[in-house]
């Protein structure tokens, strides 16, 4: 079965979809390194650096995968959310919030079996819904069925709170998609030590973009992250300031800037400012930057390695351009592991 992804960044939700056994035959993105990271992990993928706002933009995608004599049976997509989003503008006007329309114009034109549509919660609620009710609508007038539900990372086995709201679509002769039920309750969920604690402390030194493994697998999802990787990747440590590194000292497990001593740390105040992960629980979300968050542990940022366990993508998958453009594409993927449940749900209906 064969997919494209829209919106890719460096391609996380379709990497779920690969690791389900998909082909995912192209990637889109306007993000130059991002799309080197997709082609990188992709088996045999293309990158299209591509503004999908445009018409042109959608054609030269149909001129290739018909030359390519690709059949796509699912279209995956992740439109940009910061017109959605808590973090965002929440402007109404933001043309990134219309991105979605790409999605149906190219699935007018080559007709796939699904489309799995992800985004922040706020897409269902903000404007009044509008965005939601489109999204149904347009669903509706191509001839799918459509169902959305919110999902919740650590139920599925993913170390992070990340909530998030995916939209199935299914050609209506193929029925309506049921979601999968979560997998793990909370006392069962993947912790930030079960995720990382295998990786190496960087106390006495900053890493390496190839590290060797210095010690055997603590969990069975570090195992599982492990599987067919020779190396240690993109794990490098941050260089801090004494003050900082005396500031994060003064952070409790789990805790954050509430809880550090009056005049300590108050260059930053805001909610998620000086935020220490706790070992026993899923990381917070991450995020595109990498200024707020600190090990659990030791007094640093968590390297790309370390957010991208906590993300769920693979020790396998390496990404590739500047710190800032790896950060960014860790923060802005779906976890790999969502992705993959949702794709192995989906066979289910697709699969001839």
């Amino acid at each position: 079965m064969k997919a494209v992804d829209l919106f890719s960044g460096c391609g996380g939700f379709s990497y779920g979809f690969q690791q389900a056994g998909f082909e995912v035959v192209v990637g889109v993105d306007n993000n130059e390194h991002a799309l080197k990271t997709f082609e990188l992990n992709h088996n045999n993928s293309k990158g299209f650096n591509l503004d999908l706002h445009l018409d042109s933009a959608i054609d030269e995608l149909v001129r290739y995968l018909r030359e390519k004599e690709h059949e796509i049976d699912v279209i995956i997509a992740g439109p940009p959310c910061q017109g959605f989003s808590l973090t965002g503008t929440r402007n109404a006007d933001d043309k990134r919030n219309t991105l979605f329309y790409a999605i149906f114009k190219l699935a007018s034109k080559i007709n796939p079996k699904a489309i799995v549509i992800e985004n922040v919660p706020g897409i269902i609620t903000l404007y009044k819904g509008a965005a939601k009710k489109e999204i149904l609508r347009l669903a509706d007038e191509a001839g799918y069925s459509c169902k959305y539900q919110l999902m919740y990372a650590p139920d599925y086995g993913v170390p992070q709170i990340r909530k998030r709201v995916f939209f199935v679509a299914l050609k209506k002769e193929l029925g309506e998609f049921s979601f999968p039920a979560p997998m793990l309750n909370e006392a069962e969920y993947v912790t930030c030590s079960d995720a990382i604690s295998d990786l190496p402390s960087l106390e006495n030194d900053f890493g390496d973009d190839v590290l060797s493994y210095t010690s055997n697998p603590d969990s069975e999802f570090q195992k599982i992250m492990r599987k067919g990787s020779k190396y240690i990747l993109n794990h490098v440590g941050t260089r801090h300031t004494d003050h900082v590194i005396n500031v994060i000292s003064q952070v409790p497990e789990g805790g954050n800037h509430k809880d550090l001593p009056p005049g300590v740390g108050d260059s930053r105040k805001f909610n998620e400012a000086w935020t220490r992960y706790h070992s026993q629980k899923p990381s917070k979300t991450i995020d595109t930057g990498h200024r707020n968050h600190f090990h659990y542990k030791y007094h640093r940022v968590p390297t790309i390695r370390e957010n991208a366990r906590l993300q769920s993508f693979p020790d396998v998958f390496k990404f590739v351009g500047t710190k800032t453009e790896q950060n960014k594409q860790v923060g802005n993927a779906v976890p790999p592991l969502l992705g993959k449940v949702i794709a192995e749900q989906l066979k289910g209906y697709i699969s001839d």
